[in-house]
């Protein structure tokens, strides 16, 4: 019984350093992006979003055949800040040009609380559960206030060094329950992390919405 609880542990210790990697990809996507302002998201729709997801990697392999697409991390505003990240998974979807592209960054705006509220819910498909839209780049983008305010949720791809709005339709998103359960133990939910503020996250977990709060400083209302 001790060696298969230690088997267990080194399990769940291995777990959880992926984890911390992909909220760490996340970050390091993030960041490249908002580094060039002139072709990255615009600051005033960060500004206005209330929970950024990010999903770093995602392969076309895993849309062709079916399987999972890709997994991802999510942080929301509080009163207190950003939220710790939640885990997701990604996949289904028709995603034309890009699914000729070996692996492609995915980054989400939730603009509103309905967007917010697709979040937090079991699962729910872009474009029908929860309205979606290509994101506007740049600096000249600002403008574009209709997007901001009818879009629930603003979506881009960036593959070989492109960054550009892209309509994700048919995305399936859900919570990754292992990624949760490795994180913050079991039967936490993504309402409990992004909304509630219930539970903490490592330093090292937090690699993402420590990143998100040094370009968007922003808090919600409580």
């Amino acid at each position: 019984a001790l060696a298969v609880g230690a088997v267990a542990q080194a399990q769940a210790k291995k777990n959880l350093k992926y984890e911390i990697q992909q909220s760490e990809k996340a970050a390091g996507v993030f960041r490249e992006i908002m580094n060039t302002p002139d072709r990255g998201i615009p600051q005033e729709l960060l500004d206005g979003a209330e929970c950024v997801a990010i999903f770093p990697s995602v392969f076309k392999a895993g849309f062709i055949f079916g399987g999972r697409g890709g997994r991802g991390v999510a942080s929301c505003r509080t009163a207190a800040g950003w939220s710790a990240p939640a885990f997701f998974t990604l996949g289904g979807g028709s995603f034309g040009l890009q699914i000729g592209a070996q692996s492609t960054d995915f980054v989400m705006l939730f603009m509103n609380k309905d967007g917010l509220n697709s979040l937090l819910s079991d699962q729910f498909t872009l474009g029908g559960d929860a309205s979606v839209a290509a994101g506007p780049v740049g600096r000249q983008a600002g403008a574009e206030t209709d997007l901001k305010l009818n879009a629930k949720i603003l979506s881009y791809s960036r593959s070989k060094g492109l960054f550009a709005g892209l309509e994700l339709k048919g995305v399936v998103i859900k919570p990754d329950k292992d990624d949760m359960r490795d994180v913050y133990g079991e039967g936490v939910t993504a309402k409990e992390v992004l909304k509630e503020n219930k539970v903490t996250a490592s330093a090292t977990a937090r690699a993402f919405p420590n990143t998100l709060g040094r370009y968007s400083s922003r808090v919600a209302k409580k």
